[in-house]
Protein backbone atom coordinates (compact mmCIF):
# COMPACT_ATOMS: atom_id res chain seq x y z
CA UNK A 1 0.00 0.00 0.00
CA UNK A 2 1.50 3.13 -0.80
CA UNK A 3 1.94 6.69 1.52
CA UNK A 4 -1.40 8.09 -0.08
CA UNK A 5 -3.65 5.01 -0.01
CA UNK A 6 -2.67 5.37 3.94
CA UNK A 7 -3.14 9.10 3.76
CA UNK A 8 -6.69 8.87 2.45
CA UNK A 9 -7.63 5.80 4.86
CA UNK A 10 -6.48 8.54 7.36
CA UNK A 11 -8.23 11.13 6.46
CA UNK A 12 -11.03 9.37 6.27
CA UNK A 13 -10.84 7.92 9.62
CA UNK A 14 -11.23 4.26 7.94
CA UNK A 15 -8.42 1.21 8.48
CA UNK A 16 -6.26 1.15 5.03
CA UNK A 17 -7.45 -0.83 2.01
CA UNK A 18 -5.31 -2.06 -1.09
CA UNK A 19 -7.18 -0.40 -3.55
CA UNK A 20 -7.21 -1.62 -7.05
CA UNK A 21 -4.30 -0.09 -9.04
CA UNK A 22 -6.71 2.03 -11.62
CA UNK A 23 -8.50 3.60 -8.37
CA UNK A 24 -5.25 4.68 -6.62
CA UNK A 25 -4.32 6.22 -10.34
CA UNK A 26 -7.38 7.54 -10.70
CA UNK A 27 -7.32 8.88 -7.18
CA UNK A 28 -3.62 10.50 -7.72
CA UNK A 29 -4.74 12.65 -10.47
CA UNK A 30 -7.47 13.93 -8.57
CA UNK A 31 -5.16 14.87 -5.72
CA UNK A 32 -3.34 16.80 -8.65
CA UNK A 33 -6.01 19.53 -9.85
CA UNK A 34 -5.53 22.66 -8.04
CA UNK A 35 -7.84 24.60 -5.75
CA UNK A 36 -10.18 26.23 -7.90
CA UNK A 37 -9.69 24.20 -10.91
CA UNK A 38 -11.77 20.74 -12.17
CA UNK A 39 -11.44 18.02 -14.97
CA UNK A 40 -13.98 16.13 -16.39
CA UNK A 41 -14.10 12.09 -15.61
CA UNK A 42 -13.52 12.14 -19.58
CA UNK A 43 -10.27 14.12 -18.98
CA UNK A 44 -8.99 11.90 -15.83
CA UNK A 45 -9.08 8.65 -18.00
CA UNK A 46 -7.43 11.13 -21.06
CA UNK A 47 -4.55 12.19 -18.88
CA UNK A 48 -4.03 8.50 -17.54
CA UNK A 49 -4.35 6.90 -21.20
CA UNK A 50 -6.72 4.33 -19.95
CA UNK A 51 -10.21 3.58 -19.27
CA UNK A 52 -12.77 5.53 -20.20
CA UNK A 53 -15.16 8.41 -17.93
CA UNK A 54 -17.68 5.58 -16.44
CA UNK A 55 -14.50 3.83 -15.21
CA UNK A 56 -13.30 7.12 -13.54
CA UNK A 57 -16.94 8.09 -12.06
CA UNK A 58 -16.91 4.25 -10.89
CA UNK A 59 -13.67 4.81 -8.84
CA UNK A 60 -14.74 8.62 -7.72
CA UNK A 61 -18.24 6.46 -6.55
CA UNK A 62 -16.39 3.87 -4.95
CA UNK A 63 -13.56 5.59 -3.51
CA UNK A 64 -13.93 9.47 -4.08
CA UNK A 65 -14.19 10.08 -0.51
CA UNK A 66 -10.90 10.60 0.91
CA UNK A 67 -9.77 13.08 -2.71
CA UNK A 68 -11.25 15.81 -3.53
CA UNK A 69 -14.00 14.42 -5.12
CA UNK A 70 -15.46 18.06 -5.95
CA UNK A 71 -13.02 18.69 -8.77
CA UNK A 72 -13.80 15.31 -10.84
CA UNK A 73 -16.99 16.59 -12.59
CA UNK A 74 -19.44 16.19 -15.57
CA UNK A 75 -18.32 17.76 -18.89
CA UNK A 76 -21.69 19.87 -18.51
CA UNK A 77 -20.74 21.56 -15.34
CA UNK A 78 -23.63 20.35 -13.28
CA UNK A 79 -23.06 19.67 -9.93
CA UNK A 80 -23.24 16.02 -8.16
CA UNK A 81 -26.12 14.60 -7.96
CA UNK A 82 -26.89 14.16 -4.18
CA UNK A 83 -23.94 16.40 -3.16
CA UNK A 84 -24.62 19.77 -5.06
CA UNK A 85 -24.09 21.89 -1.42
CA UNK A 86 -21.41 20.72 -0.47
CA UNK A 87 -19.89 20.80 -3.79
CA UNK A 88 -20.80 24.36 -4.10
CA UNK A 89 -19.17 24.95 -0.70
CA UNK A 90 -16.02 23.61 -2.17
CA UNK A 91 -16.28 25.77 -4.92
CA UNK A 92 -16.79 29.06 -3.32
CA UNK A 93 -13.99 28.34 -0.49
CA UNK A 94 -11.58 27.36 -3.85
CA UNK A 95 -13.37 30.38 -5.84
CA UNK A 96 -13.72 28.11 -8.29
CA UNK A 97 -15.42 29.65 -11.37
CA UNK A 98 -19.15 29.04 -11.60
CA UNK A 99 -22.27 30.35 -13.64
CA UNK A 100 -25.29 31.34 -12.09
CA UNK A 101 -28.31 29.29 -13.17
CA UNK A 102 -31.08 31.10 -14.58
CA UNK A 103 -34.55 31.03 -13.14
CA UNK A 104 -35.83 28.20 -15.21
CA UNK A 105 -32.56 25.90 -13.58
CA UNK A 106 -34.05 23.05 -11.16
CA UNK A 107 -33.51 24.46 -8.22
CA UNK A 108 -31.55 27.46 -9.50
CA UNK A 109 -28.12 26.09 -8.78
CA UNK A 110 -25.25 27.55 -10.86
CA UNK A 111 -22.85 24.96 -13.07
CA UNK A 112 -19.35 25.17 -13.07
CA UNK A 113 -17.82 27.52 -15.58
CA UNK A 114 -16.02 25.00 -17.17
CA UNK A 115 -14.73 27.04 -19.87
CA UNK A 116 -12.78 29.11 -16.59
CA UNK A 117 -12.51 26.30 -14.39
CA UNK A 118 -10.94 23.52 -16.60
CA UNK A 119 -7.77 22.34 -15.78
CA UNK A 120 -5.68 20.69 -18.45
CA UNK A 121 -3.14 18.20 -16.04
CA UNK A 122 -0.27 19.90 -17.85
CA UNK A 123 1.48 21.06 -14.86
CA UNK A 124 0.87 18.07 -12.95
CA UNK A 125 2.73 15.46 -15.08
CA UNK A 126 5.90 14.29 -13.96
CA UNK A 127 8.60 13.39 -16.50
CA UNK A 128 7.12 15.39 -19.13
CA UNK A 129 7.34 18.76 -20.02
CA UNK A 130 3.94 20.70 -19.86
CA UNK A 131 3.08 20.88 -23.43
CA UNK A 132 3.69 17.76 -24.53
CA UNK A 133 2.54 14.21 -23.03
CA UNK A 134 4.95 11.35 -22.64
CA UNK A 135 4.14 9.89 -26.14
CA UNK A 136 5.46 13.53 -27.57
CA UNK A 137 1.65 14.31 -28.06
CA UNK A 138 -0.15 17.10 -27.05
CA UNK A 139 -0.63 16.09 -23.11
CA UNK A 140 -3.58 19.05 -22.67
CA UNK A 141 -7.04 18.64 -22.52
CA UNK A 142 -9.26 21.33 -24.48
CA UNK A 143 -11.31 23.56 -22.29
CA UNK A 144 -14.14 22.87 -24.91
CA UNK A 145 -15.26 19.51 -25.83
CA UNK A 146 -14.43 16.87 -23.53
CA UNK A 147 -15.81 13.34 -22.60
CA UNK A 148 -19.43 12.98 -20.80
CA UNK A 149 -19.78 12.28 -17.01
CA UNK A 150 -19.29 9.21 -15.42
CA UNK A 151 -22.77 6.99 -15.23
CA UNK A 152 -22.14 6.60 -11.48
CA UNK A 153 -22.61 10.73 -11.21
CA UNK A 154 -25.07 11.65 -13.21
Amino acid sequence: MSQQQRDRADRAGEAPLALPEYAERVLDVAERIPPGRVMTYGDVAEWLGEGGPRQVGRVMALYGGAAPWWRVVRSDGALLAGHELRALDHYRDEATPLREAGRSAEGHLPRLDMRRARWDGAEGREGSDSAHGADGSHGSVGAEGGHGGGAAHT
